[in-house]
């Protein structure tokens, strides 16, 4: 009895660590992508679309490579074609939305599409629910459907009661793009997983920013102007590096880790929570200024974020039925 008793101990102990872990790399995460459409903002200045993420992605690459060699020169298994293979499907919807991410700041401020590409909570609770049946008990329960749908409804008011919108100060195409931005960060979520299960979060994260770099490269040479660095000045090409470091590759592989631990579908709900900062920033940085109705809007946001944080992942979940 006392060493049922033990086993159960380790196990709730375990089962606390790996939520307690989960919540600290998801809430990291939060502060760090609260900072991205500002820093794209500042820099459509300078560089194009193309540019921007082909450099930003190179830089995320180097700075994760040391990681990954220190980790295969440990001991952990070296990687081979198949780590390469399950990477690679990722990195096409990363692509597509790092690319329509910054097109769409030219449409909208950074805080608006901070609060608008909230929406992808939806389409990772859709797609979660398609891929991963471990997912399906915290997208059944109460209070991530409220506060997902409080969260829809709160990104959406953002736009809605934009001054000008219906006018057309916030064309067609721009919220097209920011869709199509939204829609694929959600797909990006969802097929992360099994590589950062596989491999650990910095392998995994190495080889999709590699991949990543190398499918932009060849769209940067037809598109884009791949001499951009030689024109922009230390100063600018200092804030690509400082974003790249940041909210690439330190913010993806803390991502990685909070999606193993606490699940996508959580991860991706509890990102509801960057645009209070995004805003905050971009009103004190650029001036952006919300109206009262978008004040309302992004409170309802949060409010949902709050919802669905309190929900139990099916992890822990399961550990204490099983004690």
């Amino acid at each position: 009895m006392k060493r049922l008793d033990s086993t159960q101990e380790i196990v709730r102990q375990r089962g606390g660590a790996n939520l307690s872990e989960g919540y600290a790399a998801v809430f990291a995460t939060i502060v760090i992508w609260s900072t991205p459409s500002l820093f794209q903002y500042y820099l459509n200045r300078y560089y194009d679309p193309w540019a921007q993420n082909f450099y930003r992605y190179c830089v995320a690459c180097i700075a994760i490579a040391p990681l990954v060699i220190y980790r295969i020169q440990s001991g952990e298994q070296p990687l081979k074609w198949r780590a390469v293979i399950i990477c690679f499907f990722p990195c096409l919807p990363n692509v597509v939305h790092q690319i329509t991410q910054v097109i769409a700041l030219f449409y909208m401020g950074p805080g608006v599409y901070a609060i608008f590409t909230r929406a992808s909570v939806i389409f990772t609770a859709l797609l979660a629910l398609a891929f991963f049946p471990e997912e399906r008990h915290v997208i059944r329960q109460w209070q991530f459907q409220l506060g997902t749908l409080l969260g829809l409804i709160g990104a959406f008011g953002v736009v809605w009661f934009q001054p000008g919108w219906r006018s057309g100060h916030i064309a067609l195409p721009g919220l097209f793009i920011a869709f199509t931005a939204t829609f694929c960060w959600a797909l990006y979520g969802i097929l992360v997983k099994r590589p950062s299960a596989q491999l650990g979060s910095i392998r995994s994260f190495g080889l999709i920013s590699l991949i990543t770099s190398a499918l932009l490269l060849p769209l940067t040479c037809v598109f884009g102007k791949i001499g951009t660095p030689l024109h922009a000045g230390w100063h600018v090409n200092l804030i690509l590096i400082i974003s790249a470091v940041t909210c690439i590759t330190l913010a993806h592989v803390l991502y990685y880790v909070a999606i193993h631990k606490i699940g996508v579908a959580l991860a991706q709900t509890l990102q509801l929570l960057c645009p209070a900062g995004a805003l905050a920033l971009s009103a004190w940085i650029f001036g952006e200024r919300l109206t009262h109705a978008q004040l309302w809007s992004a409170a309802i946001l949060l409010l949902g974020a709050f919802l669905a944080m309190r929900v139990r992942p099916a992890a822990a979940i399961e550990s204490a039925e099983n004690l």
